[in-house]
């Protein structure tokens, strides 16, 4: 029998072929800025009581878990609010976990999801993932999306699931409810609006949770990974109608969030207001971001999340190696002349930005103050 020596040899589907999977490097460097996670450590008296719960939940793993994973349900609904209750959530292992489902349940062959470029890099792996066609929409100048540019593109594609990530990921660029109900109203088909950074907007900014009422096609996403510092535990979620989380019942894996995994979050949200109390921080650090990067003669762009896109770099890739070889790693999210950085702790926004300092900056050849605001 002929040996397989590579992707090449196997006999893939089609729409796989040629296709590198997902990937933020994973280096072991004192200062990692790369990949949007909150920085900040678990609170000792919440990650004691985590530890509790899976010490009880340990004693019982010779049983599934509870398939419909009740009790999580109904914290997730009394941490988000607005009239929830546990027949509107659905979770999963991340929410990558959750918008696969939505596009084993919704999409598919002869199927189109529309997302707008640039964003999240996972929408399109996920497509393909589910054989669903991707379609990259335009935005506005900046990174903006207008209701108009949105009504525009969905009349022009009319796909069959629309993406929406708010605030959107890798510019940060905040998205409004106006732009969200317009492409509701756009559309007879599913429209998800991806709020894994939501937490991190300016206080007092609505969520699209606030739209759910009388929109059966409307999916929120979120996840623990961010705000709640929660990576690891890998827990996504997303609220919806009643109707919607049957239909994820239908392409979900039996017992899919082990007993582990429900104990920890649980515990984690009975402890939400600690968990989230480092969010104000991160906050500070993100605007401290946008400030310093434009003295630095950078162009930040604005941004509701916890991390900034910033423009006018010379040579991203140059850049990006100079840091790391001083221990600091962010991200070359491949966009030209621009890189992204994760506001960490206080202590690692500084050593980013003194780092970065140290570096300089060299003018691309040509460039004009305009493509310096690009």
């Amino acid at each position: 029998m002929e040996s397989v020596t590579s992707l090449d040899d196997l006999p893939l589907r089609t729409n796989l072929q040629g296709l590198t999977p997902y990937g933020a490097p994973q280096l072991h460097v004192p200062v990692a800025l790369n990949v949007n996670e909150n920085t900040h450590p678990i609170p000792e008296a919440v990650a004691r009581d985590i530890l509790a719960g899976l010490a009880e939940a340990i004693r019982s793993v010779n049983r599934y878990p509870d398939r419909e994973f009740t009790a999580l349900r109904e914290a997730l609904a009394r941490y988000l609010g607005e009239g929830l209750t546990a027949d509107n959530i659905w979770a999963a292992n991340g929410s990558n976990e959750v918008l696969q489902q939505v596009l084993q349940a919704f999409g598919g062959p002869g199927r189109s999801l529309l997302g707008f470029a640039p964003t999240y890099s996972m929408y399109s792996i996920l497509a393909s993932g589910t054989d669903t066609t991707w379609i990259a929409g335009a935005r506005d100048a900046d990174y903006e999306l207008s209701p108009a540019t949105a009504v525009s593109e969905i009349t022009r594609t009319s796909p069959d699931i629309i993406f929406l990530c708010s605030p959107n990921n890798p510019t940060g660029t905040p998205l409004s409810l106006e732009t969200i109900a317009a492409a509701y109203d756009a559309t007879d088909g599913i429209v998800v609006v991806d709020e894994a950074y939501a937490e991190f907007a300016p206080v007092g900014t609505p969520s699209a949770l606030t739209l759910l009422p009388g929109r059966e096609r409307l999916l929120v996403s979120r996840t623990m990974s961010k705000a709640f510092a929660f990576a690891g535990a890998r827990v996504g979620y997303l609220a919806a109608d009643p109707a919607v989380t049957d239909a994820l019942r239908l392409v979900r894996l039996p017992y899919h969030l082990s007993a582990l995994t429900q104990a920890a979050a649980n515990a984690a949200l009975a402890h939400s207001a600690e968990m989230l109390a480092m969010v104000d921080d991160i906050r500070g650090q993100r605007d401290r971001l946008v400030v310093e990067l434009a003295r630095l003669g950078y162009a930040p762009h604005r941004s509701g999340s916890n991390f900034v896109l910033f423009g006018g770099v010379a040579d991203p890739q140059e850049t990006f190696t100079a840091l790391l070889a001083e221990g600091i790693l962010i991200r070359d999210i491949g966009i030209p002349g621009h890189l992204r950085v994760t506001a960490g702790t206080e202590e690692e926004t500084t050593l980013f930005l003194d780092a970065l300092a140290r570096l300089g900056r060299t003018e691309r050849p040509g460039q004009t103050e305009s493509a310096r605001a690009e």
